[in-house]
């Protein structure tokens, strides 16, 4: 009789499987160092993707199998497509991530001096503990677009030689009824989230400027990126903890970097695809944006990209033989992994697990049923007949997974993506990794997870059902 029972990855591994380890983790680091950003992953997606053969959709005017095409949508979106044997139109399988994660937005008209220190007004994006935010290195990314239309990349903060930011905390001595006496989640306040950007005067020939340390700063950023403080109200610009992903442990069996929450499924099913050649079904790697804030806008999966990529990828199979029903019929055909991280099993706060149908750090890939919150609300509940189907999968290719929820029933817990793509009638299920500290500014992930991750995805996309 087949038992319930899972095992922790690293037990019995063999010198070349825990190089190989190795050799993944340290490139999956370099990825979450140059991807801080939406724009950042994507530029870097299409890049490695180019290395392997995948061109633009426009220079397809017909696909067949074999063939390797990528889609952008508004640089926040990356669809890279590996055309398989059989028709699209009979069903795609669909590994879908989101590369944006929680971080501090920098407000349109941001800059302005108090204390004779310059300052910058932020929003946080996501679901943040805004205590974890103060004094703190932080670094500045994101792009501004000036009137003309040019645009100009920032990245300030992550060279050892740059400058960072900070939101200056209250001192223990002083924070007895201004700080102390607040709850968690108040201890900072949403617009107490403000970071130093200036300190030093600067005497203009203009009599009428008072904000000597403001004016200072927006000079010599005017100086060295050549914008103005009007350009702000054109520009997308965040703050994000400064610093590389670190190994963790003696042993060195964790990463600990920020972002890893979506982007350590983002780098695996990116390197999935990359290394297959034509499966059966056609293959998507679909890394979208937004899904921290509820997947709203054009760029989240809310929207209708996924229909219109799709749809051109059937248009140009089927040329003038496509319609509509062949599109609602793939995306019924259609099976999808949401792939998103799970709340690893927290040594410090057992309780707010179920211990039972918690995840672990090192037992490999997490299959997540449903998601959701008290009962299931929001949630994708993946069909029985599906579940199966992804065990044989993965059981049949030594791959290491296990199952896993977010906390107990009424704890609190979360959303994905899942059901925007159950919308659609699409098989759906979460797969990802388990995460500590998730949301924090230093998330932490096992190195033989990332790897499992990779492994699980790749088996998903050629293995039939």
């Amino acid at each position: 009789m087949e038992t319930l029972e899972f095992k922790n990855g690293w037990l019995n591994l063999k010198d070349e499987q825990i190089e190989a380890i190795n050799h993944f983790c340290k490139n999956y680091k370099h990825f979450l160092n140059i991807g801080k950003t939406e724009r950042q992953c994507v530029k870097a997606a299409i890049k490695e993707a180019e290395q392997h053969g995948f061109r633009p959709i426009n220079e397809f005017e017909e696909l067949k199998a074999g063939d390797k095409v990528y889609f952008i949508n508004r640089n926040k979106n990356v669809v890279l497509t590996v055309v398989g044997k059989r028709p699209i139109s009979d069903g795609i399988r669909y590994v879908v991530s989101h590369i944006d994660s929680p971080r501090l937005d920098i407000k349109p008209n941001p800059i302005y001096e108090k204390s004779e220190l310059a300052l910058m007004r932020t929003h946080y994006y996501g679901g943040i503990k805004k205590y974890q935010w103060a004094s703190r290195p932080l670094a500045l990314h994101g792009v501004v677009v000036t009137k003309s239309g040019r645009t100009i990349d920032i990245a300030i903060g992550e060279d050892p030689q740059d400058p960072v930011f900070t939101i200056p905390d209250l001192l223990p001595h002083l924070d007895k009824k201004v700080q102390r006496e607040r709850n968690a989640a108040e201890v900072l306040k949403g617009e107490e989230l403000q970071v130093i950007v200036g300190s030093i005067p600067m005497e203009f020939e203009d009599k009428k400027i008072k904000d000597k340390v403001k004016h200072h700063i927006l000079t010599k950023l005017h100086e060295k990126y050549d914008f103005t403080e009007a350009d702000f109200i054109s520009a997308e610009l965040m703050l994000v903890p400064a610093g590389s992903a670190r190994d963790v442990g003696i042993d060195e069996g964790i990463v600990g970097a920020y972002g890893q929450d979506d982007r350590i499924c983002a780098y695996t099913s990116l390197e999935a695809i990359l290394d297959i050649e034509t499966p059966e079904q056609t293959a998507v790697c679909f890394l979208v944006d937004k899904e921290e804030i509820g997947s709203t806008g054009s760029t989240g999966l809310e929207s209708r990209y996924l229909e219109f990529f799709t749809g051109e990828l059937l248009v140009r199979q089927a040329g003038n033989k496509y319609n509509d029903q062949m599109l609602r019929r793939c995306l019924w055909n259609s099976y999808a992994l949401s792939s998103d991280v799970n709340a690893g099993l927290n040594p410090l706060f057992e309780s707010v697990h179920d211990a039972q149908n918690a995840s672990k750090l090192g037992y490999g890939l997490v299959l997540t049923k449903y998601t959701g919150h008290g009962g299931k609300v929001a949630s994708n509940d993946a069909d029985a007949e599906y579940v199966a189907s992804l065990r044989r999968i993965f059981d049949d290719n030594e791959i290491s997974w296990q199952t896993g929820l977010l906390g107990k029933v009424d704890e609190g817990g979360g959303g994905t993506v899942a059901k925007y793509l159950a919308h659609y009638g699409i098989n759906t299920i979460d797969a990802g990794a388990a995460i500590l500290s998730m949301h924090s500014p230093f998330e932490l992930a096992s190195k033989f997870d990332i790897y499992e991750l990779y492994r699980a995805y790749k088996a998903f996309y050629i293995q039939a059902f």
